[in-house]
Order: C-alpha cells, then sequence, then structure tokens
C-alpha cells in the first residue's frame, strides 16, 4: 500500500480556487447522480474517483426494481461506505401508487437498507394531502425525503405559485430538498425550452420566494451546469449528472473549466 505522506498533492488554492467549495456532508453545492443501470464494477469505479464530489445517486425511474437483490444491496453498502445517500427513483413510487402498494414500498426501500426515497408526481396527479402524507410516512421510516416538483411531459412549464406553496409544504412536513423537474433531456420541460436553454426569469423568481438551498435542478448538459453556476454561484443544487460526468462537474464548481473560470477570484500576481 503506497505511503500517502510521500505523495503529492496539488496545493489547496489550485485543487480549489474558488475558495467556497465545501467538503461531505454539506447542505449546499448538492451533486445528485443518475445511475441507470451501473454494474457492480462500474459502480465501484465511480465512487472510488468521484465518490467524494456526489451526494446522492438516484437508481432512475424503476431501475431499483430491475438488479439482483445482492447487486441492490451491495450498491447501498458502498454508497453508505463512501458517505451518499442512494435512493429510487420517484417514478417507481408513482408505479407503486398507481397500484395501490405504496405502504409495501415504503416497507421494502427500507428494508432493503436504503438512506432515502424520492416521492414525486410527474407522470400521475398526486393529490397535495396524499403527498403529505406520504412524506410524513417515509420521514417516520427514518428515510431522507426528497421530492420532486414538475411534470415530464413535453412543454410542461413551471406554475410559480403553485411551486412555491408546493416546495414550502414539503419541506415542512419533512423533505430534504425538492428537485425541479428537467429530466433526462434537459429540453421542453420545466425551466428549458425547447432548445435546452434556460428561463432565467423564471429561476430569478423561484430563488427570490424560495431559499435556494432547498432547491435542486435537474441539469442534464454540461452547457445548463455552468449556466446555472455563474447564474446562482457554485453552492447551487444540481442533479440528473450523468456517472461519467460527475468529476467534470465538480471542475466547472471549482471554475477549473473554461466555461467557469469566472467564478475564480482574479489576484494581482507578485511581481
Amino acid at each position: 500500500m503506497p505511503d500517502n505522506r510521500l505523495t503529492p498533492g496539488w496545493p489547496a488554492a489550485l485543487a480549489e480556487p474558488t475558495g467556497t467549495r465545501a467538503a461531505k456532508p454539506r447542505a449546499e453545492g448538492l451533486t445528485m447522480v443518475i445511475d441507470k443501470g451501473l454494474g457492480p464494477a462500474a459502480f465501484r469505479d465511480l465512487l472510488e474517483t468521484a465518490g467524494d464530489y456526489i451526494d446522492t445517486i438516484k437508481l432512475g425511474f424503476g431501475t431499483a426494481a430491475l438488479y439482483p437483490p445482492s447487486v441492490l444491496k451491495e450498491k447501498i453498502r458502498l454508497s453508505r461506505a463512501a458517505g451518499i445517500c442512494l435512493h429510487p427513483g420517484g417514478t417507481f413510487l408513482e408505479a407503486a401508487v398507481r397500484m395501490g402498494e405504496a405502504e409495501n414500498y415504503f416497507e421494502t426501500v427500507a428494508a432493503f437498507g436504503f438512506e432515502g426515497v424520492e416521492i414525486s408526481d410527474g407522470t400521475i396527479e398526486l393529490a397535495p394531502s396524499l403527498r403529505s402524507q406520504l412524506i410524513r410516512r417515509a420521514a417516520g421510516l427514518g428515510l431522507r425525503v426528497y421530492t420532486e416538483y414538475g411534470k415530464k411531459a413535453w412543454g410542461s412549464r413551471l406554475a410559480l405559485d403553485e411551486l412555491v406553496d408546493t416546495v414550502l409544504t414539503d419541506i415542512e412536513y419533512g423533505a430534504e430538498t425538492v428537485t425541479i423537474e428537467g429530466r433526462e433531456s434537459g429540453a421542453g420541460v420545466g425551466i428549458y425550452d425547447e432548445h435546452g436553454r434556460c428561463r432565467d426569469d423564471e429561476i430569478r423568481e423561484v430563488i427570490r420566494r424560495v431559499p435556494p438551498s432547498v432547491l435542486l435542478w435537474e441539469a442534464p448538459r454540461k452547457e445548463q451546469q455552468a449556466h446555472l453556476l455563474l447564474l446562482l454561484g457554485n453552492r447551487v443544487n444540481l442533479g440528473n449528472v450523468a456517472p461519467a460526468e460527475a468529476i467534470a462537474l465538480e471542475a466547472l464548481r471549482r471554475g477549473l473549466r473554461s466555461d467557469t473560470m469566472a467564478l475564480i477570484p482574479e489576484r494581482k500576481t507578485a511581481p
């Protein structure tokens, strides 16, 4: 085993030149990675190389149901050891609600050893009272609750008053963060127009009315990540990040890519 005392490291000012990036566990600047079917070896590689930069991993949509139980339990174990909250995607819960199996779903999530759960209504219609009931039930089982706002259908827009009410109510009932829907495509839904460009006026209005730290913006594209970092700062919470892009996003957060080098304070070089 190599002696780390003899291993040179980058000066702190070069490794994190913004001077603002917090280490884990952190309450802001969260990164959520979406896992759509990584095998055990690929999952281990992800955590070994990028685990320090990932806060939560979502098993996309209903993929949690398709793993062999031994593989799923190993992913949960590895995530816990890395200080990462692994949770099933909200679409899986929506399917359970549609089938009248929400209680069995929560109990199974807890039995597997998941630390968290996502509650959403991107596909189904969920009455506000039932949404709050689901949040309280999950929290009552000791699960960390992440909710999501917004519909997945193409052309769906944010209803600002409804969004604000939903976020504040979800947090009141026990949600840690509320994800703003952006889908995997990052286009034609929520804060993104049909070309994937951000609707900045809507974003600014949302953060004017809601504490930014409780929001997580789905931003699957590099240009969206860079734009939101420059618009809202590197403490913005970002999600639906591809596993292969986790370190690249961290470089964006730290101003270590040309797209976001403006985040680094400019200092005069001594003569």
